[in-house]
């Protein structure tokens, strides 16, 4: 196939309507601009907050305030103390407290060190304060960060 040889899809190109060429065109003498009026002047569409001159609504109410960051991560939290519910050696993933329900939605998970942690475990998570990471090494555990299917660390949107 040669640059010459394409063409767009059947259906996705249409001719562009020529108004203002005579009554038996279907679009002649106001060509499609009603009689009269702003709208029928050339430059007189108006954008969508234009209200008539009066002052439209969006500069009546005052600015929203603040800012939102789209790439904030949003963690699921689990305490330390409650990971004390797995078996001793065992390992602890994203997955497995999603099955013990410790963990709802699928966003990552980051352990938090609230409690304590009587037996040594090796967990898999996708983030750790200090204190977590201290808490589970001092119990003779594991602390691994696991980076999510994407690859990119641990970023989700709210839900």
């Amino acid at each position: 196939m040669r640059i010459d040889q394409l063409s767009p899809p059947a259906g996705s190109k249409q001719r562009h309507r020529r108004v203002g060429r005579g009554n038996g065109s279907g679009r002649g003498t106001y060509s499609g601009r009603g009689i009269k009026g702003q709208k029928a002047r050339s430059g007189g569409a108006k954008g969508g907050i234009f209200e008539g001159g009066q002052i439209p609504i969006v500069h009546r109410l005052p600015f929203k305030r603040g800012f939102h960051n789209p790439f904030r991560v949003v963690f699921e939290v689990v305490n330390v103390g409650q990971l004390a519910r797995f078996e001793a050696g065992s390992e602890v993933t994203p997955e497995t407290l999603r099955a013990a329900r410790l963990v709802a939605r699928g966003r990552p998970v980051k352990v938090l060190g609230e409690g304590e942690l009587p037996h040594a475990l090796t967990v898999r998570a996708h983030g750790f304060s200090q204190s977590a990471r201290s808490k589970i090494e001092a119990a003779g555990g594991k602390a691994e960060v696991v980076q999510d299917a994407s690859g990119d660390g641990s970023r989700s949107h709210p839900a």
